[in-house]
């Protein structure tokens, strides 16, 4: 409702006009000649005082029915309801087809946003695992040589028993091997 009091908007300029034409066009409807016929009694002096006196009561009641329209047009602030209803015509008018565009286009935006972060946040999770099973592999080849050094070390583990028990026999028995 950004239009003032002072610059009404062509809504607000086009019902007070209609109102004073359909005013004017309701209290003028009797012409002078129809006024006469109406009182064929009476004698031309009468009727042009009658007529006159019709006229001042027609005038006064359109002043007065025109003030109490303005009363109830500022009272019930219809200037600014129908401004904003032009303001609101005007921009609905001015933004149809970019507004649904853009509607469109927001959402179209939005979902190609939506698929960038969750291919984004995949290809995270996919550099992770790939890191991991990187980890594991090492992990996986260490121990592996681990294992084949171990085995030399059972191995010898197994000859150093073998030589003990045998030692320790021979001892047992007298018969040490030298």
């Amino acid at each position: 409702m950004e239009n003032n009091a002072s610059f009404p908007g062509s809504r607000q300029l086009n019902l007070k006009k209609s109102f004073k034409r359909g005013l004017r066009s309701l209290l003028t409807a009797c012409s002078e000649e129809e006024f006469r016929k109406a009182f064929p009694s009476f004698t031309a002096a009468e009727q042009d005082r009658l007529h006159r006196l019709f006229i001042q009561v027609i005038t006064s009641l359109h002043g007065n029915i025109e003030e109490e329209f303005e009363s109830i047009f500022l009272e019930t602030q219809a200037g600014k309801v129908l401004d904003y209803v032009e303001e609101l015509v005007e921009e609905h008018n001015l933004d149809t087809l970019p507004s649904k565009r853009s509607n469109v286009g927001e959402t179209a935006q939005s979902l190609v946003e939506a698929k960038k972060n969750e291919i984004h946040h995949l290809e995270c999770l996919l550099e992770k695992a790939e890191e991991q099973k990187r980890k594991l592999t090492a992990r996986l080849e260490l121990l592996k040589k681990e294992k084949q050094d171990f085995s030399g070390a059972a191995n010898l583990v197994h000859e150093l028993r073998t030589g003990i028990v045998s030692y320790d026999i021979g001892f047992n028995t007298g018969v040490v091997n030298k």
